[in-house]
């Protein structure tokens, strides 16, 4: 398919038997993207989305998903003309007159990091008859934190609500100290929360999260334990699972049963420990060496009500080949293949040279033929070289692997 398109001709592309054959939700389309790293078949598979429910009557939350998805495939391919092509044709429809649609488009720039576009939406705004308000404010501030551009927040944070008339809220203020904090100035984001404070607006862990992790993340422990008393006892803020992370995180150096205790001290304040929190846990025991006790907690972790997420699946591999655990690496990816959270070639490169190196080579054939499947074309250059250097030959025919991993995913 050539690169340049319109979502009209997308659209002709998904034929009427694939919108027959089953039904088009928003949880069917987000799990069918979730699964196609092709920019095109996204294309594809949000045309056939939009087309057979109707854009027009969709409401933009729902919309906001398969669009987000759609975008950060065509980002990963780095197709930024054809990003630029698939949000502009949006602003077409009669709905960009609403505010929570147009801000989708502000925020999917964003996340391709293509501030610029983001902006200039935002200003556009007044002539394609859309109101402003905090909600299109605080989607144009998420683009600079996704852009990398976090000097720009507090300028932004000054001059637009009393240029278009409106209030920053909770949200806004978030977002301003979280720039402060990824700028290294934990002092002015903190001057920040005075400010929420003498005007009323709700400061939540959400807000004091990045505080805490700056502090932290400059040695200033003592500071960011006095900063957490007075977060909840002073302010009387609920720690959530995320500012337990982040304490999480500042001691996962240290001894496994300070960790595993931490973690036991979350549950009975009623906050449940998420996979994020597992991952520290696993990291320490490997940090630790201790191989067995890292493996367990990540199998006990459905039984916890948590599912691994790449990071999980990228630390395991790693350390499973730092030990020559190279068998039960090939496991672990495979789960990782099946849940769609394939960790990055250079991990999955230490492991297929690990398994080659010991006579291994079926399971290395699987690994790629996995990959191959999964990826779009484009993507898959280092491992054609890969291939080649470890002297390896696979035929298309040979899809064993690939088909198990098929049929056991759509179960």
């Amino acid at each position: 398919m050539s690169r340049s398109f319109t979502l009209r001709h997308v659209r002709r592309l998904t034929t009427a038997v694939d919108s027959a054959a089953r039904p088009i939700t928003v949880s069917s389309i987000k799990n069918r993207l979730k699964k196609t790293y092709d920019p095109d078949e996204a294309l594809k598979i949000y045309s056939s989305f939009t087309a057979a429910a109707n854009i027009s009557d969709l409401n933009p939350v729902a919309t906001l998903h398969a669009q987000e998805y759609t975008v950060r495939r065509l980002s990963k391919s780095h197709r930024l003309s054809d990003i630029k092509t698939f949000l502009e044709s949006h602003k077409s429809l009669p709905q960009i007159t609403q505010e929570p649609f147009l801000s989708s488009l502000i925020r999917s720039y964003g996340i391709a990091g293509m501030f610029e576009n983001a902006l200039k939406t935002y200003q556009q705004m007044t002539d394609l008859g859309s109101p402003r308000s905090a909600l299109s404010f605080n989607a144009l501030l998420k683009a600079c934190i996704n852009s990398k551009l976090f000097d720009r927040v507090p300028g932004y944070f000054d001059e637009f609500p009393s240029k278009f008339g409106f209030l920053p809220d909770k949200f806004s203020y978030g977002i301003l100290i979280k720039s402060y904090c990824e700028m290294g100035s934990p002092e002015l984001a903190m001057s920040k929360l005075n400010e929420m404070e003498e005007k009323g607006i709700e400061i939540g862990a959400a807000t004091c999260s990045p505080i805490l992790q700056v502090l932290y993340k400059q040695g200033k422990g003592d500071e960011a334990g006095k900063f957490w008393d007075d977060m909840v006892k002073k302010r009387g803020c609920l720690p959530d699972v995320a500012s337990y992370n982040v304490r999480l995180n500042h001691i996962q150096n240290g001894e496994p049963d300070a960790v595993k205790g931490f973690i036991e001290e979350m549950s009975e304040a009623g906050i449940k420990p998420d996979t994020v929190s597992y991952n520290y846990l696993i990291t320490c025991y490997l940090r630790n060496g201790m191989m067995d006790e890292a493996k367990k907690v990540y199998d006990d972790l459905k039984e916890k009500g948590c599912n691994p997420n790449m990071a999980t699946f990228r630390t395991l591999i790693f350390n499973l080949c730092k030990h020559e655990r190279y068998v039960m690496g090939y496991q672990v990816f495979k789960k990782s293949a099946k849940a769609y959270k394939i960790p990055d070639f250079n991990t999955l490169k230490y492991l297929a040279e690990g398994l080659a190196k010991n006579g291994h080579t079926e399971e290395v054939k699987d690994m790629i033929r996995i990959i191959k499947k999964r990826y779009h074309p484009d993507m898959l250059k280092a491992w054609g070289m890969l291939t080649e250097n470890l002297g390896l030959v696979i035929g298309d025919t040979e899809k064993t692997g690939v088909d198990e991993l098929e049929k056991a995913s759509s179960t």
